[in-house]
């Protein structure tokens, strides 16, 4: 069933807004920060800038709770989040043209957490009101949507004006497109949940669903397979970029390649891992885009082994880009599949606050490893081989949730 063009062109703006300040932090950041010098340990602890999107579960059932039914039950959130969202930006700007470091970072942690808000009741936006057989479309416009924002905030802008706008430029650009996501949105209307979806739950419904959900057979494994399957990949990824710097690579051409050209292959991924979605067992999808996603980890490792070439570069991030965005989108679609409509917003926020908190640990314990001055020393190749070794472990989970959908092919969505 195809989704209506207009609500996936909303659900994709929607989402190339809440990508943005993670681009900045995750992709452009990093490669400033080395370039200055800084070491690889505290590079590795600005990722806590994310921080909202690990701990948004908290207040997910107070969107669920709380909604103006004349404006819209999600829209009353989404609104005054992207005025928020466009104000930090603003501000970074500013800081960012004072070269105000501790200030740039604490307006970063709240772009992040205007972001992370607004992506709870987008997400019940989506559960509200995506069919079954629309998850693979539905979950290809908010992961393509949010790399969008990305590659836009991670460095494209200054790489497609050949940094001629710089930091400012960039933050007051990613200010302006959310305003203009804010009035598409004033003007929008709001959908009405389809069946299923409720239109206001009360606290102990909430609680009293998620128990539910929570106390169902298998939920570990559930939890377990959220959790663990990007993390081998979070730690290649975070040395991938200061690796590339280390060898000498200039930053404008990281920015093109990575932030760019890869986000692009990611784009195309994500596209590919919707159609799998749609068209296979969503399991079987994971399982395909999990065992295709090791090729280009073991593709790094023989970078920092062998050496570097602008080919072997170039065709690495490709690959891992596009294998890990089919991935990420498989997964998100199998998530939303699991959760109960009543209190999707709040659900689901849960399983994706723990993807984020599956990977938090990777950046700071990856950089410590590698790092030779305030970490272990292990260098690049033994941590970009631990994260091969990693994800080809996270495997061996598919055997118990294909045991547990076996015993229990009905028990994951309560109604």
């Amino acid at each position: 069933m195809r989704l209506p063009s207009s609500r996936l062109m909303l659900l994709s703006m929607l989402y190339l807004v809440q990508g943005m300040p993670f681009g900045f932090q995750s992709t452009a950041l990093p490669v400033y920060l080395r370039t200055q010098g800084v070491a690889l340990t505290t590079i590795g602890f600005a990722s806590a800038l994310s921080l909202p999107w690990a701990l948004k579960a908290l207040w997910a059932p107070l969107v669920d709770r709380y909604g103006s039914a004349r404006v819209g039950r999600r829209r009353s959130w989404i609104l005054p989040m992207q005025l928020g969202l466009a104000a930090s930006c603003a501000l970074a700007a500013f800081a960012a043209s004072r070269e105000a470091m501790p200030l740039l970072f604490g307006l970063v942690l709240l772009m992040n957490l205007f972001a992370a808000t607004q992506d709870i009741a987008v997400d019940g936006f989506a559960v509200d009101t995506l069919r079954p057989d629309e998850l693979g479309l539905g979950n290809t416009a908010q992961v393509v949507g949010y790399k969008f924002g990305m590659m836009f905030a991670g460095g494209g802008v200054i790489a497609w004006t050949g940094n001629r706008i710089g930091w400012p430029g960039l933050l007051l650009a990613m200010a302006a497109l959310c305003l203009a996501a804010f009035v598409v949105m004033l003007f929008a209307r709001e959908p009405a949940p389809r069946e299923g979806a409720a239109t206001r739950v009360n606290w102990d419904e909430v609680f009293g669903r998620l128990k539910q959900a929570l106390l169902l057979p298998g939920t570990g494994w559930l939890l377990l397979f959220v959790g663990t399957y990007k993390l081998g990949e979070s730690m290649s990824d975070v040395l991938y970029k200061p690796f590339l710097v280390d060898a000498g690579i200039p930053a404008a051409r990281i920015l093109l390649w990575v932030g760019t050209w890869g986000t692009v292959a990611s784009i195309l991924g994500s596209v590919a891992g919707g159609v799998l979605a749609s068209r296979m067992p969503l399991l079987g999808a994971v399982a395909l885009t999990a065992t295709l996603r090791v090729v280009p980890l073991v593709g790094r490792w023989l970078l920092a082994t062998a050496g570097v070439s602008d080919a072997g570069v170039i065709g690495v991030t490709l690959a891992e880009e596009f294998f890990g965005g089919a991935l990420t989108t498989v997964m998100f679609a199998f998530m939303m599949s699991r959760v109960d409509r009543r209190i999707g917003a709040t659900h689901y926020t849960l399983l994706a606050s723990l993807e984020v908190w599956g990977k938090a640990p990777a950046g700071p314990l990856a950089t410590w490893l590698a790092d030779p001055k305030l970490g272990l020393g292990l260098g690049y190749p033994r941590v970009f081989m631990l994260g091969i070794v990693l994800s080809v472990a996270f495997l061996a989970l598919l055997l118990p949730m294909r045991r547990q959908r076996r015993m229990a092919p009905t028990a994951s969505v309560p109604t």
